[in-house]
């Protein structure tokens, strides 16, 4: 199942199982600890009274009591003393003793805080590298629906350049593509209202057409010029990769196949449900949302005339009008294919995630 980073009170979440960023005693603490005894209530406090603690690294599970989830699962992070005192491998197992436990109580769905990386100091792009390796890692063998929570988009830093790229991207496309709709919206009105008062006639701003030059225009459209239009557009249909009538899910299928990629791995590549992932391979008509064509693109690692394609079989162009599609054209144009990262990045920018 996919690993989605989201926006939230992770008090209010509605999962199997929640993380708690505990200390060692597990008796509540400041910040997320804090707020989910407070949301738990009293009894919670009880519960973990009888633990006897809980070893940095180690994970714990009590009953959610007031809480929208069924679990809580508490986990003691490392201090941040710059990274030399094992702090990587410790927050590494905050993770994996959390979903390992999460998948003996049967849970299908946990969502974590970013571990430590509040008053525990540890640096947050680095924190998030860690969450992101153990739950890809965990996902790979592994049925369930993880979230990662952030109260708020500053919580979540990010490495590399990435993300600098693409805003800038988005910058210049964006803007650009609002100038021409505006200038093509005022010319639109200008010739069907006429200039506003103290503006220039219309007329000598845009040129239109005189009757003899329809007449003129109309004989471009000659018998040898329709045979030559057609002749271009079919050979514009040759040069797509697949057949006219290929449906969605058969370019899909026929990609894996070119390309040697396991259905498991395009699963994973595409950070798609394997239930979805069934349903759109075994219904030739089924055409799926638009979030997850783009991530088909992106997992089959197809250049950017055949994104194109994929996402007209599924009734979808990209757009320059469209800020998430404009992110998603300059990962594929520069060869960037790695879905979480692209989500981290869409995350940040406050555009809707690919997948699912």
């Amino acid at each position: 199942m996919p690993f989605e980073i989201v926006k939230n009170d992770i008090t209010k979440m509605r999962v199997d199982a929640i993380v708690n960023a505990a200390n060692n005693s597990l008796l509540g603490g400041g910040g997320v600890d804090g707020a989910i005894h407070r949301a738990a209530g009293p009894q919670l406090l009880e519960e973990c009274r009888a633990l006897g603690g809980c070893e940095t690294g180690e994970a714990k599970l009590t009953r959610g009591y007031r809480l929208p989830s069924k679990y809580v699962i508490h986990t003691v992070g490392p201090v941040w003393r710059g990274g030399s005192e094992g702090e990587p491998a410790l927050l590494a197992a905050c993770y994996r003793n959390a979903l390992a436990l999460a998948g003996q109580n049967n849970c299908d769905s946990v969502a974590f805080p970013l571990i430590s990386a509040g008053a525990y100091g540890y640096p947050k792009a680095q924190a998030l590298q860690v969450a992101v390796d153990e739950i890809t890692r965990f996902l790979e063998a592994n049925d369930m629906m993880v979230y990662l929570v952030a109260f708020t988009r500053d919580a979540i830093e990010l490495t590399g350049d990435l993300y600098g790229e693409v805003a800038a991207y988005i910058d210049d496309v964006y803007v650009q593509e609002r100038h021409d709709f505006d200038r093509e919206a005022r010319r639109s009105q200008y010739l069907r209202d006429g200039a506003p008062r103290g503006m220039p006639d219309p007329g000598s701003l845009f040129r239109r057409p005189h009757r003899e030059d329809n007449a003129r225009n109309e004989t471009v459209f000659s018998e040898a010029n329709v045979e030559r239009l057609t002749a271009v557009q079919g050979e514009a249909q040759a040069e797509m990769s697949g057949p006219r009538d290929e449906t969605f899910a058969g370019m899909v299928a026929r990609k894996l196949g070119e390309k040697g990629i396991a259905d498991e791995t395009c699963i994973l590549r595409a950070n798609v449900d394997r239930r979805l992932f069934g349903k759109v391979m075994n219904n030739q008509g089924y055409k799926p949302g638009k979030q997850t064509a783009l991530a088909f693109a992106v997992a089959l690692q197809l250049p950017l005339d055949e994104a194109r394609e994929l996402l007209t079989k599924a009734g979808y162009t990209l757009s320059h009008g469209d800020k998430t599609d404009i992110a998603v054209e300059y990962c594929i144009m520069t060869g960037y294919y790695d879905v979480t990262e692209i989500n981290e990045v869409l995350f940040k920018l406050d555009l809707q995630p690919l997948g699912y």
